[in-house]
C-alpha cells in the first residue's frame, strides 16, 4: 500500500508549518505518496480548533488531497469537536483505526 499515515500531536507552529503542512500538501501532487493521511490527535485538536491560520493550513492540504481526520475524545475534551468537523475534518475516535493502520503495517510518521 503506498499511504502515509501523519500522526499529528505537536502544537510546534514551525513544525507544523514547515514540516508537515509543507510534506503533507507536497506528497501526492509530486507523486511521493498515493495516499496521505493526517491524523489530529492531542493538543493538535486543541490548536486546530482555535487557531485561524492553522486551520488554513488544515485546508490547504485537504485541497492537495490529504485526508485529514481527529481524535474525537482529544477534540471534545478541548471543547473544539464543532470547530474542526466544520472544516471538512472526519472527526472520530481514533483508537481503533490507529490500531489497524499500525497492524496493517502502514507507514506512520509520528510528530
Amino acid at each position: 500500500m503506498d499511504k502515509l499515515n501523519i500522526l499529528w500531536t505537536t502544537t510546534n507552529r514551525d513544525t507544523i508549518s514547515k514540516m508537515i503542512v509543507m510534506y503533507a500538501s507536497n506528497a501526492i501532487p509530486n507523486g511521493w505518496w498515493k495516499e496521505v493521511n493526517v491524523i489530529i490527535w492531542g493538543a493538535s485538536a486543541q490548536l486546530v480548533g482555535e487557531n485561524s491560520e492553522v486551520q488554513k493550513e488544515v485546508l490547504q492540504m485537504m485541497e492537495a488531497g490529504v485526508h485529514v481526520e481527529a481524535c474525537q475524545a482529544c477534540a471534545e475534551q478541548f471543547g473544539v469537536a464543532d470547530k474542526i468537523k466544520d472544516l471538512g475534518v472526519d472527526v472520530l475516535y481514533m483508537g481503533e483505526p490507529l490500531t489497524q493502520y499500525l497492524k496493517n503495517n502502514e507507514k506512520v510518521l509520528t510528530l
